[in-house]
Protein backbone atom coordinates (compact mmCIF):
# COMPACT_ATOMS: atom_id res chain seq x y z
CA UNK A 1 0.00 0.00 0.00
CA UNK A 2 2.84 2.38 0.81
CA UNK A 3 4.38 1.83 -2.64
CA UNK A 4 1.05 2.47 -4.32
CA UNK A 5 0.56 5.66 -2.30
CA UNK A 6 4.05 6.78 -3.26
CA UNK A 7 3.30 6.21 -6.96
CA UNK A 8 0.06 8.17 -6.67
CA UNK A 9 1.87 11.01 -4.94
CA UNK A 10 4.47 11.09 -7.74
CA UNK A 11 1.73 11.12 -10.38
CA UNK A 12 0.02 14.00 -8.63
CA UNK A 13 3.29 15.92 -8.50
CA UNK A 14 3.82 15.34 -12.23
CA UNK A 15 0.27 16.55 -12.98
CA UNK A 16 0.84 19.63 -10.84
CA UNK A 17 4.12 20.35 -12.64
CA UNK A 18 2.42 19.97 -16.04
CA UNK A 19 -0.40 22.31 -15.00
CA UNK A 20 2.14 24.84 -13.75
CA UNK A 21 4.13 24.70 -16.98
CA UNK A 22 0.97 25.06 -19.08
CA UNK A 23 -0.03 28.07 -17.01
CA UNK A 24 3.42 29.61 -17.50
CA UNK A 25 3.19 29.03 -21.25
CA UNK A 26 -0.23 30.66 -21.29
CA UNK A 27 1.01 33.69 -19.36
CA UNK A 28 4.05 34.05 -21.63
CA UNK A 29 1.86 33.85 -24.76
CA UNK A 30 -0.42 36.58 -23.35
CA UNK A 31 2.59 38.81 -22.54
CA UNK A 32 4.02 38.24 -26.02
CA UNK A 33 0.67 39.06 -27.64
CA UNK A 34 0.38 42.28 -25.61
CA UNK A 35 3.93 43.31 -26.57
CA UNK A 36 3.17 42.60 -30.24
CA UNK A 37 -0.07 44.58 -30.14
CA UNK A 38 1.65 47.56 -28.48
CA UNK A 39 4.24 47.65 -31.26
CA UNK A 40 1.68 47.24 -34.03
CA UNK A 41 -0.73 49.79 -32.57
CA UNK A 42 2.09 52.30 -32.11
CA UNK A 43 3.17 51.88 -35.73
CA UNK A 44 -0.44 52.06 -36.92
CA UNK A 45 -1.07 55.23 -34.90
CA UNK A 46 2.02 56.92 -36.32
CA UNK A 47 1.14 55.83 -39.85
CA UNK A 48 -2.45 57.07 -39.56
CA UNK A 49 -1.18 60.38 -38.19
CA UNK A 50 1.20 60.75 -41.15
CA UNK A 51 -1.57 59.90 -43.61
CA UNK A 52 -3.97 62.40 -42.07
CA UNK A 53 -1.34 65.15 -42.10
CA UNK A 54 -0.11 64.46 -45.61
CA UNK A 55 -3.36 63.42 -47.27
CA UNK A 56 -3.76 66.64 -49.33
CA UNK A 57 -0.38 65.99 -50.96
CA UNK A 58 -1.15 62.46 -52.18
CA UNK A 59 -1.35 63.50 -55.81
CA UNK A 60 0.44 62.64 -59.03
CA UNK A 61 1.90 66.15 -59.13
CA UNK A 62 3.62 65.51 -55.79
CA UNK A 63 5.57 62.64 -57.38
CA UNK A 64 6.24 64.40 -60.69
CA UNK A 65 7.34 67.89 -59.52
CA UNK A 66 10.76 69.08 -58.37
CA UNK A 67 11.34 70.49 -54.89
CA UNK A 68 10.35 74.13 -54.63
CA UNK A 69 10.53 77.03 -52.20
CA UNK A 70 6.74 77.07 -52.36
CA UNK A 71 5.32 74.19 -50.41
CA UNK A 72 2.21 73.81 -52.54
CA UNK A 73 4.33 73.28 -55.66
CA UNK A 74 7.09 71.16 -54.09
CA UNK A 75 7.43 67.57 -55.19
CA UNK A 76 9.42 64.37 -54.73
CA UNK A 77 10.61 63.75 -58.29
CA UNK A 78 14.34 64.20 -57.76
CA UNK A 79 14.18 62.44 -54.36
CA UNK A 80 12.47 59.22 -55.47
CA UNK A 81 14.53 59.05 -58.66
CA UNK A 82 17.66 59.50 -56.54
CA UNK A 83 16.50 56.78 -54.13
CA UNK A 84 15.89 54.41 -57.06
CA UNK A 85 19.33 54.98 -58.58
CA UNK A 86 21.08 54.65 -55.21
CA UNK A 87 19.23 51.38 -54.57
CA UNK A 88 20.41 50.03 -57.94
CA UNK A 89 24.05 50.68 -57.02
CA UNK A 90 23.46 49.29 -53.52
CA UNK A 91 21.98 46.08 -54.90
CA UNK A 92 24.75 45.54 -57.45
CA UNK A 93 27.52 46.25 -54.96
CA UNK A 94 26.21 44.25 -51.99
CA UNK A 95 24.03 41.36 -53.09
CA UNK A 96 26.34 39.34 -55.40
CA UNK A 97 29.27 39.79 -53.03
CA UNK A 98 27.18 39.05 -49.94
CA UNK A 99 25.64 35.88 -51.37
CA UNK A 100 29.02 34.65 -52.63
CA UNK A 101 30.65 35.37 -49.25
CA UNK A 102 27.87 33.58 -47.38
CA UNK A 103 28.14 30.52 -49.62
CA UNK A 104 31.91 30.44 -49.27
CA UNK A 105 31.86 30.73 -45.48
CA UNK A 106 29.24 28.02 -45.14
CA UNK A 107 30.28 25.57 -47.86
CA UNK A 108 33.95 26.07 -48.65
CA UNK A 109 35.75 27.82 -45.77
CA UNK A 110 37.66 25.48 -43.42
CA UNK A 111 36.25 25.31 -39.92
CA UNK A 112 39.06 26.85 -37.89
CA UNK A 113 39.73 29.84 -35.66
CA UNK A 114 40.14 32.18 -38.62
CA UNK A 115 36.70 31.41 -40.09
CA UNK A 116 35.22 31.69 -36.58
CA UNK A 117 36.81 35.14 -36.28
CA UNK A 118 35.32 36.18 -39.62
CA UNK A 119 31.89 34.90 -38.55
CA UNK A 120 32.00 36.87 -35.30
CA UNK A 121 33.05 40.05 -37.09
CA UNK A 122 30.38 39.71 -39.77
CA UNK A 123 27.70 39.20 -37.13
CA UNK A 124 28.93 42.24 -35.18
CA UNK A 125 29.05 44.40 -38.31
CA UNK A 126 25.36 43.70 -38.89
CA UNK A 127 24.62 45.64 -35.68
CA UNK A 128 27.01 48.58 -36.15
CA UNK A 129 25.23 51.98 -36.21
CA UNK A 130 24.79 53.33 -39.72
CA UNK A 131 26.62 56.59 -38.95
CA UNK A 132 29.84 54.56 -38.58
CA UNK A 133 29.48 53.38 -42.18
CA UNK A 134 28.95 56.99 -43.21
CA UNK A 135 32.20 58.06 -41.57
CA UNK A 136 34.02 55.11 -43.16
CA UNK A 137 32.63 55.99 -46.59
CA UNK A 138 33.55 59.66 -46.15
CA UNK A 139 37.17 58.74 -45.57
CA UNK A 140 37.42 55.89 -48.07
CA UNK A 141 35.19 56.78 -51.02
CA UNK A 142 35.16 60.58 -50.86
CA UNK A 143 38.69 61.45 -49.73
CA UNK A 144 40.89 58.46 -50.60
CA UNK A 145 39.24 57.11 -53.77
CA UNK A 146 38.00 60.60 -54.76
CA UNK A 147 34.59 59.38 -55.93
CA UNK A 148 32.99 62.61 -54.76
CA UNK A 149 29.60 63.15 -53.19
CA UNK A 150 27.86 61.13 -55.84
CA UNK A 151 25.29 58.40 -56.42
CA UNK A 152 28.12 55.87 -56.71
CA UNK A 153 29.45 56.86 -53.28
CA UNK A 154 25.97 56.65 -51.75
CA UNK A 155 25.29 53.24 -53.28
CA UNK A 156 28.62 51.83 -52.12
CA UNK A 157 28.03 53.23 -48.64
CA UNK A 158 24.64 51.58 -48.30
CA UNK A 159 26.11 48.46 -49.90
CA UNK A 160 28.60 48.25 -47.04
CA UNK A 161 25.72 48.78 -44.63
CA UNK A 162 23.61 45.84 -45.84
CA UNK A 163 26.50 43.54 -46.82
CA UNK A 164 26.67 41.86 -43.36
CA UNK A 165 22.89 41.45 -43.39
CA UNK A 166 23.02 39.66 -46.75
CA UNK A 167 25.90 37.44 -45.61
CA UNK A 168 24.13 36.42 -42.40
CA UNK A 169 20.84 35.79 -44.24
CA UNK A 170 22.62 33.67 -46.84
CA UNK A 171 24.40 31.57 -44.21
CA UNK A 172 21.20 31.00 -42.24
CA UNK A 173 19.32 29.98 -45.39
CA UNK A 174 22.08 27.58 -46.43
CA UNK A 175 22.23 26.03 -42.95
CA UNK A 176 18.56 25.15 -43.22
CA UNK A 177 19.16 22.82 -46.18
CA UNK A 178 19.04 19.15 -45.05
CA UNK A 179 22.34 17.27 -45.27
CA UNK A 180 20.54 14.46 -47.09
CA UNK A 181 20.17 16.64 -50.17
CA UNK A 182 23.91 17.19 -50.38
CA UNK A 183 24.64 13.51 -49.77
CA UNK A 184 22.16 12.45 -52.47
CA UNK A 185 23.81 14.80 -54.99
CA UNK A 186 27.28 13.52 -54.13
CA UNK A 187 26.02 9.94 -54.42
CA UNK A 188 25.12 10.41 -58.10
CA UNK A 189 28.53 11.90 -58.90
CA UNK A 190 27.93 15.67 -58.58
CA UNK A 191 30.91 17.90 -57.89
CA UNK A 192 31.09 20.36 -55.01
CA UNK A 193 30.21 23.29 -57.27
CA UNK A 194 27.30 21.42 -58.85
CA UNK A 195 25.91 20.60 -55.42
CA UNK A 196 26.18 24.24 -54.32
CA UNK A 197 24.78 25.72 -57.55
CA UNK A 198 22.00 23.28 -58.41
CA UNK A 199 20.92 22.15 -54.96
CA UNK A 200 22.09 24.30 -52.04
CA UNK A 201 21.56 27.65 -53.77
CA UNK A 202 18.33 26.47 -55.37
CA UNK A 203 16.72 25.31 -52.14
CA UNK A 204 17.96 28.27 -50.07
CA UNK A 205 16.96 30.90 -52.64
CA UNK A 206 13.78 31.85 -50.76
CA UNK A 207 15.60 32.62 -47.52
CA UNK A 208 18.38 34.49 -49.33
CA UNK A 209 15.87 36.58 -51.25
CA UNK A 210 14.06 37.45 -48.03
CA UNK A 211 17.28 38.69 -46.42
CA UNK A 212 18.18 40.72 -49.51
CA UNK A 213 14.81 42.48 -49.66
CA UNK A 214 14.82 43.23 -45.93
CA UNK A 215 18.34 44.65 -46.24
CA UNK A 216 17.29 46.82 -49.19
CA UNK A 217 14.27 48.05 -47.24
CA UNK A 218 16.61 49.10 -44.42
CA UNK A 219 18.89 50.91 -46.85
CA UNK A 220 15.94 52.76 -48.37
CA UNK A 221 15.17 54.50 -45.09
CA UNK A 222 18.74 55.34 -44.05
CA UNK A 223 19.64 59.01 -43.68
CA UNK A 224 22.66 59.38 -41.38
CA UNK A 225 25.33 57.82 -43.64
CA UNK A 226 24.12 59.75 -46.69
CA UNK A 227 24.17 63.06 -44.83
CA UNK A 228 27.69 62.23 -43.68
CA UNK A 229 28.98 61.78 -47.23
CA UNK A 230 27.36 65.04 -48.35
CA UNK A 231 24.00 64.23 -49.93
CA UNK A 232 22.15 67.35 -51.08
CA UNK A 233 19.06 68.48 -49.21
CA UNK A 234 17.63 70.48 -52.13
CA UNK A 235 18.09 69.37 -55.72
CA UNK A 236 15.95 70.60 -58.64
CA UNK A 237 17.38 68.47 -61.44
CA UNK A 238 17.63 64.83 -62.39
CA UNK A 239 20.82 62.84 -62.95
CA UNK A 240 21.64 61.86 -66.55
CA UNK A 241 19.59 58.92 -67.76
CA UNK A 242 21.30 55.52 -67.43
CA UNK A 243 19.84 54.51 -70.82
CA UNK A 244 20.42 56.38 -74.07
CA UNK A 245 19.16 56.03 -77.63
CA UNK A 246 22.64 55.61 -79.13
CA UNK A 247 24.95 52.58 -78.92
CA UNK A 248 25.96 51.09 -76.54
CA UNK A 249 22.67 52.43 -75.07
CA UNK A 250 24.17 52.77 -71.59
CA UNK A 251 25.33 55.94 -69.88
CA UNK A 252 27.38 55.91 -66.67
CA UNK A 253 27.56 59.66 -66.10
CA UNK A 254 24.72 59.38 -63.60
CA UNK A 255 27.03 57.56 -61.20
CA UNK A 256 29.01 60.79 -60.59
CA UNK A 257 25.95 63.04 -60.32
CA UNK A 258 24.79 64.80 -57.17
CA UNK A 259 21.73 63.32 -55.53
CA UNK A 260 19.14 63.41 -52.81
CA UNK A 261 16.88 60.66 -51.45
CA UNK A 262 13.43 60.60 -49.91
CA UNK A 263 14.46 60.49 -46.22
CA UNK A 264 16.78 63.49 -46.70
CA UNK A 265 14.10 65.44 -48.58
CA UNK A 266 11.72 64.65 -45.73
CA UNK A 267 14.30 65.92 -43.22
CA UNK A 268 14.69 69.13 -45.24
CA UNK A 269 10.97 69.84 -45.19
CA UNK A 270 10.68 69.07 -41.48
CA UNK A 271 13.41 71.63 -40.71
CA UNK A 272 11.31 74.45 -42.16
CA UNK A 273 8.86 76.38 -39.98
CA UNK A 274 6.04 76.51 -42.53
CA UNK A 275 3.33 73.94 -41.72
CA UNK A 276 2.74 73.35 -45.43
CA UNK A 277 6.21 71.86 -45.72
CA UNK A 278 5.41 69.61 -42.77
CA UNK A 279 2.48 68.26 -44.78
CA UNK A 280 4.92 67.37 -47.56
CA UNK A 281 7.18 65.65 -45.02
CA UNK A 282 4.24 63.66 -43.64
CA UNK A 283 3.25 62.52 -47.12
CA UNK A 284 6.87 61.48 -47.79
CA UNK A 285 7.06 59.56 -44.50
CA UNK A 286 3.84 57.71 -45.27
CA UNK A 287 5.16 56.84 -48.73
CA UNK A 288 8.42 55.48 -47.29
CA UNK A 289 6.51 53.34 -44.78
CA UNK A 290 4.25 51.97 -47.52
CA UNK A 291 7.20 51.10 -49.77
CA UNK A 292 9.04 49.45 -46.85
CA UNK A 293 5.99 47.40 -45.87
CA UNK A 294 5.46 46.36 -49.49
CA UNK A 295 9.07 45.23 -49.75
CA UNK A 296 8.84 43.21 -46.54
CA UNK A 297 5.48 41.78 -47.55
CA UNK A 298 6.89 40.83 -50.94
CA UNK A 299 9.80 39.07 -49.23
CA UNK A 300 7.41 37.01 -47.08
CA UNK A 301 5.18 36.17 -50.05
CA UNK A 302 8.09 35.16 -52.29
CA UNK A 303 9.59 32.99 -49.56
CA UNK A 304 6.24 31.26 -49.09
CA UNK A 305 5.75 30.71 -52.83
CA UNK A 306 9.30 29.45 -53.39
CA UNK A 307 9.18 27.04 -50.47
CA UNK A 308 5.76 25.82 -51.56
CA UNK A 309 6.98 25.03 -55.08
CA UNK A 310 10.17 23.27 -53.94
CA UNK A 311 9.88 19.50 -53.72
CA UNK A 312 12.16 18.11 -51.00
Amino acid sequence: MSNQASVLDNLEEVRAMIRRHKFNDYVFSIIGLIALMIGLLTLLTLFVDLVMDGYPRFTFEFLSEYPSRRAAHAGLLSAWIGSLLVMIVTFLSAVPMGVAAGLYLEEYAPKNWFSDLIEINVTNLAGVPSIVYGLLALGLFVYILDLGQSILTAGLTLGLLILPVVIVATREAVRGIPVAIREAAYAVGATKWQVVLHHVLHYSFGGILTGVIIGMARALGETAPLITIGALTFIAFLPPSPITDTPPFLNFEWLSSGFTVMPIQMFNWLSRPDHAFHMNAAATGALIIVVTLLMNGTAIWLRYRIRKNIKW
